[in-house]
């Protein structure tokens, strides 16, 4: 075996706090550990219900700004009913950026953007 565990996935932003704020605001996830790495980024890692894997917000101005492809690569978290989490953003005024829409395998999938242009997928699964 040459790896033993994935750990976290990094996504680097522009602005720190606007994009920790939403994680929590609009999929509750918690932040577990913040520091500044010893090249000066400022790092949060994200906890994710039901799983062990973090999200790594990184800021480092020094890299320049960022600028996020157009559907290069996503997040994906499973709800346990779209009707409810497409309440819940409606009441905290976060527009979904496509769908609902239900696969042929009856699950139903939608996408909301980060601050920075991530683009999140939201599946509800069928039961």
């Amino acid at each position: 075996m040459v790896v033993s565990k994935f750990l976290h996935t990094r996504m680097r932003v522009n602005d720190l706090e606007k994009t920790l704020e939403f994680y929590q605001r609009v999929f509750g996830l918690e932040i577990t550990r913040r520091h500044e790495s010893p090249r000066g980024s400022k790092l949060a890692f994200l906890a994710v219900p039901n799983s062990e894997e973090e999200i790594e917000i990184t800021y480092f101005p020094g890299s320049g700004p960022v600028k996020v492809q157009e559907d290069l690569m996503h997040l994906a978290f499973e709800v346990d009913s779209m009707i409810d989490f497409q309440t819940h953003l409606d009441s905290i005024g976060v527009p979904l950026s496509d769908g609902p829409t239900q696969s042929s395998s009856g699950s139903i999938f939608a996408f909301v953007d980060a601050p920075e242009g991530y683009e999140i997928e939201v599946i509800e699964r069928p039961k």
